[in-house]
């Protein structure tokens, strides 16, 4: 569209790198206070760690996530929430870190909302490769609880609503999406966002009691699995895969954003559910396979999970849709999904 403003999260990456954004930024130290979060708030640099330990990646090989300007984010956010980030109760209220109320923003900026904001440039970055390759993956990002005017639940931007509508003004060909969310809790915030957007299609997996509960968001979701506490494997796995196929025979989209939040793991504090480790990678493989049947580009995001053990799971999900073939590679390191994204993404 001729008025999308100027961004550096749409530059070219070499065809060298794997489709896998990550910034040591990501990672939030702050003198012991992330410890006061369930969330273990660095568990996408150890994600990193242990794909690299596998050989599945080098330093060089995968992309560097760039921080979202405010422009970017204006792109959805209304000024006035931007502006009320700059108040530390507000971001110590949607991270659910209460300390934060005491610190001046200034470090709250610094410690706290640019790896936020870092994470976030790294999904609208992987939207666009996810098109240009066929599939990407942030190791961060997933924030599904932000909506265009409204932070919560550790959530302080809409990365998930901000890759689509990237990828709807500024590429050729992509004019309809499906979100398939399979984090243990309601995205009510893309909800809000695409509740009148009749582009956008919602899939969403989720335990019915928890946090947000959000009824208004729920309209906006098409296909709506709600699970009961304690639900295990073969039923999830079941759901899982029926609805996928459902919502991708119902529209075929020209892009999958997956939310692969792992707070569905048992023994989760804030999940409720009861899946494996082992659930989880054929989860994902589930998800990627049904994308790669029929040539659609996925991006995938990481989203929840509040387990130390987590970043291994991740790790172990991605080593395993490489050695699935769902996510490959070719002599020069380009790596392709089931023929798609030859580079064909159109920049306007």
């Amino acid at each position: 569209m001729c008025n999308s403003h100027g961004t550096q999260l749409y530059l070219e990456v070499p065809s060298s790198c794997l489709p896998i954004v990550y910034s040591p930024v990501y990672n939030i130290t702050f003198m012991g206070l992330e410890k006061l979060h369930p969330f273990d708030s660095g568990k996408w640099g150890k994600v990193i760690h242990f794909l690299k330990e596998e050989k599945l990646i080098s330093d060089g090989s995968i992309v560097e996530a760039r921080e979202a300007a405010e422009e970017d984010l204006l792109v959805v956010h209304t000024k006035r929430y931007l502006n009320r980030l700059k108040w530390s109760l507000v971001v110590a209220s949607i991270t659910e870190i209460p300390p934060l109320l005491f610190l001046p923003n200034f470090l709250v900026q610094r410690r706290v909302l640019r790896p936020l904001r870092t994470q976030t440039g790294g999904t609208i970055m992987a939207g666009k490769l996810a098109v240009d390759r066929g599939w990407a993956i942030n190791v961060g990002g997933g924030f599904h609880h932000c909506s265009s005017d409204k932070g919560g639940g550790f959530c302080a931007y809409a990365d998930i609503t901000l890759a689509i509508k990237f990828l709807f003004e500024r590429v050729e060909g992509i004019s309809r999406a499906t979100i398939i969310d399979l984090d243990a809790h309601q995205g009510n915030g893309h909800e809000r966002d695409f509740l009148d957007d009749r582009r956008v299609f919602i899939m969403d997996v989720y335990n019915r009691y928890i946090y947000p509960g959000d009824g208004y968001a729920k309209r906006a979701i098409k296909r709506k699995v709600e699970l009961d506490w304690g639900t295990e494997d073969d039923e999830y796995l079941g759901k899982v895969e029926l609805h996928t196929e459902g919502a991708l025979n119902e529209v075929r989209p020209d892009i999958i954003v997956y939310n692969a939040g792992t707070d569905i793991l048992d023994g989760d504090p804030l999940g409720g559910l009861a899946i494996s480790p082992q659930g989880i990678v054929k989860r994902d493989e589930i998800v990627f396979r049904a994308a790669r049947r029929r040539g659609i580009p996925i991006l995938m995001v990481t989203s929840g999970g509040y387990q130390k053990r987590t970043a291994r799971i991740i790790a172990d999900s991605i080593i395993n849709l490489r050695r699935q073939g769902l996510i490959g590679g070719n002599e020069d390191g380009e790596v392709t999904v089931a023929g798609v994204g030859n580079g064909t993404g159109l920049v306007r």
